[in-house]
């Protein structure tokens, strides 16, 4: 159970760091006033926390698939949460990227909506993450 509570802290923190990273590049897009390259750089960190994520999420699965605790860990069940939120925000922020890749020129009222839409259900489950993440560091007071 070592094995997997270190890939829970490792998840954990990697939601944290994509949470943070979101949170900036909101900020700065929020404020147009800013420079296109920093708005260029605080996106590469988006993307490359959300790698991590995904990454962290794979190895956090692999490492609990046999896993079997043999009393009632708090922390376990707030890991699976954290492991679910870390699924459905990447599933979530593949669906924006996939619905804004494909859309170009002029748009119809009805792709503007769908569009509104998903970007709400991203910022929905980033807001999930969020939580996720908090419940677990509460399991596990001593993480950094």
């Amino acid at each position: 159970m070592a094995v997997v509570r270190s890939r829970a802290d490792s998840l954990y923190r990697a939601a944290i760091e994509c949470c943070h990273q979101h949170d900036r590049a909101a900020r700065l897009h929020k404020n147009g006033a800013e420079p296109e390259l920093e708005h260029k750089h605080a996106d590469a960190l988006c993307a490359m926390c959300e790698g991590s994520l995904s990454q962290m999420a794979k190895a956090y699965e692999a490492a609990a698939a046999s896993a079997h605790p043999d009393r009632d860990e708090g922390w376990w069940h707030k890991a699976n949460s954290l492991w679910h939120a870390s699924r459905e925000f990447a599933r979530r922020h593949a669906a924006c990227d996939a619905l804004s890749g494909t859309m170009s020129g002029k748009h119809a009222p009805e792709q503007l909506q769908q569009m509104q839409m998903e970007y709400e259900l991203e910022a929905s489950a980033l807001l999930a993450l969020r939580h996720a993440a908090e419940a677990y560091r509460k399991t596990r007071p001593d993480l950094t």
